[in-house]
């Protein structure tokens, strides 16, 4: 009885802050202005502060790739797609290398997928070796610094370690040529050996055209208090059970799916996307990796996005004020989400949404085409602009070596 009076309590709680958050939208989409050292960062504009040099690769490092697999446009990955087409026609392109601040490699890593759709990595690491040795032997660019004047885009589950397990991945480390380089990569969590120091941490690629059609009017008041769809288990590639999201996303199932303020479920329906805009919070625990394309959904639909991945290195996190506008949940405090939740100030939560509701926050997370200013191009520009000018230091004397050609697993040092 103890436990329905209390479930009684909290949808009471619901149903009064889900009334203020749907007359707050019925007077109009307020938002609220983004302010700080994060926020102020969104609108820069990163043209006249940088070029970059596009090498010009055989298409079979990328445009051949894509045409075995049109669907590597569609997929979380498909970052590294749309950022060398972007460059292509970018401002901050230059066709004279002799005046670039930076040079990109333009290599389709993630586009080798299963029947599924999952992208296998085994290739990615060749691939690579191989494009870098292109580069090196055909331009002198790369060999003044070893790439640290070079930057890729490496968007795999644990980036450059090019494996989806994380144990392997570990083993493995950042492939050792791209150790001086920047990298451009989804993964981000800290202290750990597949994220590189320097690196710039992007959001996963999310259609921006599919949820766009799927937008609902915003006076629609949000009825659902927490939101989420997706694997608490991995039974396939986690039979034993508990190491997959590390055990949270089966905490979340174990203590919350039959509790009325979640709304969980392994079902994806149609209605997925208009759902997450008629929830209050929307969970984006970790998987095998930290992140997920949900963290860009919520953004997206203004659901407030629930955190659950100890460490993580979260996207653009010097533009985005992800404090102002997450709830950040540890991994261990799962079982307490309920009482975390209800316990958040309805004036706390307004804002959030407000903020959420700044078209500049939403627009930071997107790849969109044709690019707009101030989406995920942008950030990355900008990015690789506050990197700018180079240490002397990164320029090696004539003759001088500090990448390892041989190192790493024998079987990636094949030929491609």
């Amino acid at each position: 009885m103890k436990n329905l009076s209390w479930g009684f309590i909290l949808l009471v709680f619901s149903a009064f802050l889900l009334n203020l958050d749907a007359f707050e939208l019925r007077k109009g989409q307020k938002t609220e202005r983004i302010s700080g050292s994060a926020g102020d960062v969104l609108e820069d504009d990163p043209v006249g502060r940088l070029k970059v040099f596009v090498y010009e690769l055989p298409s079979k490092y990328n445009k051949k790739i894509l045409q075995k697999d049109p669907r590597c446009l569609n997929h979380m990955f498909a970052a590294e797609i749309y950022m060398h087409r972007f460059l292509l026609s970018s401002p901050v392109r230059t066709l004279n290398p002799e005046e670039a601040d930076w040079f990109y490699t333009p290599v389709y890593t993630t586009c080798d997928l299963t029947p599924n759709g999952l992208p296998l990595p085994f290739k990615s690491p060749r691939m690579m070796r191989s494009a870098i040795q292109l580069i090196s032997s055909n331009w002198p660019y790369w060999n003044r610094t070893e790439g640290a004047d070079h930057f890729f885009i490496v968007p795999h589950d644990f980036g450059a370690c090019f494996h989806y397990q994380e144990e392997k991945a570990i083993e493995r480390g950042i492939l050792p040529l791209l150790q001086r380089a920047t990298l451009v990569q989804t993964f981000g969590q800290r202290n750990h050996v597949c994220l590189k120091e320097g690196s710039i941490t992007v959001p996963p690629y999310a259609p921006p055209q599919k949820m766009q059609s799927h937008l609902i009017p915003p006076s629609i008041p949000r009825s659902i208090f927490v939101y989420f769809r997706g694997l608490f288990y991995d039974v396939g590639n986690d039979p034993e059970g508990g190491y997959y999201a590390r055990g949270a996303r089966a905490a979340v199932w174990e203590n919350f799916k039959d509790n009325p303020l979640f709304d969980i479920s392994t079902e994806h329906p149609t209605t997925y996307y208009e759902d997450m805009q008629r929830a209050v919070f929307c969970l984006c625990p970790l998987g095998w990796a930290p992140w997920s394309p949900r963290l860009v959904e919520a953004v997206i639909f203004g659901c407030i996005p629930v955190i659950i991945a100890d460490d993580i290195v979260l996207p653009f996190a010097d533009a985005i004020p992800w404090e102002d506008i997450g709830v950040f949940v540890d991994e261990k405090d799962v079982p307490n989400l309920d009482t975390i939740l209800t316990s958040i100030p309805t004036e706390v939560i307004l804002r959030k949404q407000r903020l959420l509701a700044n078209p500049s926050m939403k627009q930071a997370m997107l790849f969109p085409h044709p690019a707009q200013p101030g989406d995920a191009f942008h950030q990355i520009l900008n990015g690789l602009a506050r990197k700018l000018p180079h240490d002397k230091s990164v320029y090696l004397r004539k003759g001088e070596k500090v990448l390892n050609w041989t190192a790493g697993p024998l079987a990636d040092l094949k030929p491609w």
